[in-house]
């Protein structure tokens, strides 16, 4: 209580809005995901539990999706995982912001996409930490209700689908990564990924063409140092060539200097 009014307290009008506003899209998102896995056979009290637990959207989502094509649960859980791992970036990014052991493992429940992107929008660090705080706290409140009143859809609603909120994730994952495509190395790891989770999906089971996809992760990261490398060739050239030239005019100096003392 007291972090959220220590929060609420140092954002902005603008911040605090947009926290609302996140929040309530979470709500209605997590209201998707609860229908999804209602659907894919889950209990109301599994629906929640996971959804307060792993905290993370897009994972759950994949783990619903893999479950409710008939995949291993194995694999599901292990797709989820994977996709949650850009949780790891978000956390050096945003981890240096907080204060104490305590808030730290706070911190690490709550990260996701939303709260990275508020905090990392400010450039004070003071604000940095109350913008990921608060969403962070609003997300762990949003998410499982949304997630259990999607549960409750589903067991009352004949057809879920109607309601459209299916739409709602994909929805969002483009939002989010349509701003990434501007870059050419990323534009190459959607294609690489996109064509292996195409190509594979008649042959593999459920779950395992979309980790078949993160292999445009490695395409991505072999553009990027190719790129970096290239980069890096000229001016290493350059360098060698000015060492050269300065050592080649210190030696005519040092030679100058000799003769004009032997004279």
């Amino acid at each position: 209580m007291i972090v959220m009014r220590s929060a609420w307290r140092t954002l902005d009008t603008a911040t605090l809005r947009a926290v609302v506003v996140m929040s309530l899209s979470v709500l209605v998102i997590g209201t998707s995901y609860g229908v999804a896995a209602h659907g894919a056979g889950l209990a109301l009290w599994q629906i929640v539990l996971v959804a307060t637990v792993v905290l993370a959207g897009s994972s759950e989502f994949v783990f619903v999706g893999i479950l409710a094509a008939g995949g291993v649960p194995i694999l599901a859980a292990l797709a989820g995982l994977l996709v949650n791992t850009r949780n790891f970036g978000y956390g050096l990014a945003v981890g240096k912001h907080l204060r104490g052991t305590p808030e730290i493992l706070l911190g690490a429940h709550l990260i996701n996409d939303e709260t990275a992107a508020l905090a990392t929008a400010e450039s004070d660090p003071r604000r940095a930490r109350a913008a990921f705080l608060l969403c962070g706290l609003g997300v762990l409140v949003a998410w499982p209700a949304g997630a259990a009143l999607g549960a409750t859809l589903g067991g009352v609603v004949a057809d879920p689908g109607k309601l459209g909120l299916d739409a709602a994730f994909p929805a969002l994952l483009a939002a989010l990564a349509i701003p990434a495509l501007r870059d050419g190395a990323t534009w190459a790891a959607v294609t690489v990924g996109a064509a292996v989770a195409v190509a594979s999906t008649p042959f593999l089971p459920a779950g395992l063409p979309i980790i078949g996809a993160l292999g445009g992760f490695a395409a991505l990261e072999t553009v990027r140092r190719s790129r970096e490398a290239s980069l890096r060739a000229p001016e290493t050239a350059c360098t060698g060539t000015d060492a050269a030239e300065e050592g080649a005019s210190a030696r005519d100096m040092l030679g100058h200097n000799n003769v004009r003392s032997r004279r």
